[in-house]
């Protein structure tokens, strides 16, 4: 069990693709529940996520099990290329996501989502096209990506000095000690 816990952690791609899960390049897991049959779960290229959960099966029919000991209902899970899941979203069994999709945090995936959309909410539904999201984050980006830790501090706290309180000066100040 050790094993498990360290390898999912030092080697999340790794350890998915130990598991079953077929995962295309460039994908970021991030504490992924990949579910009790986690062989049916697929991702493109390009897709992070973080503590998502895959679930492909329904649990409900618990409630059928002294009728019907054996009954399952499973069904695999597909994710397309250039996605993003927020935190804490729920993938259910059966579920497509297309392409170049954003979904929202929280979001339970319960039905298909097509290509170039932005979905949130329970049940998921798309609320914007992808260029509308594009278009809105051009509006409100900062460009820190390539600066050191550091250099990112002081750029955001003098960025962001009126919505923190004190002065820009002080802000810049805090951040360089």
């Amino acid at each position: 069990m050790l094993f498990h816990k360290v390898f999912r952690h030092l080697s999340p791609v790794g350890y998915a693709r130990y598991l079953g899960v077929n995962m295309g390049v460039d994908c970021r897991p991030i504490d992924v529940h990949w579910g009790s049959e986690p062989f049916l779960v697929s991702l493109g290229d390009h897709v992070s996520l973080t503590n998502v959960a895959f679930v492909t099966h329904d649990g409900g029919v618990w409630v059928t099990r002294q009728e019907t000991p054996d009954i399952d209902v499973i069904a695999p899970i597909r994710v397309g290329s250039n996605v993003f899941l927020g935190f804490g979203v729920v993938v259910l069994p059966g579920v497509t996501v297309g392409d170049n999709v954003v979904v929202g945090a929280g979001a339970v995936v319960s039905r298909d989502i097509p290509s170039n959309c932005v979905a949130a909410g329970i049940p998921a539904r798309p609320i914007k096209s992808i260029d509308d999201y594009k278009s809105s984050c051009y509006q409100k980006s900062v460009y820190t990506k390539s600066m050191t830790d550091r250099r990112k501090r002081k750029f955001l706290m003098a960025h962001f000095a009126g919505k923190l309180g004190g002065t820009a000066q002080d802000n810049v100040s805090f951040a360089s000690e």
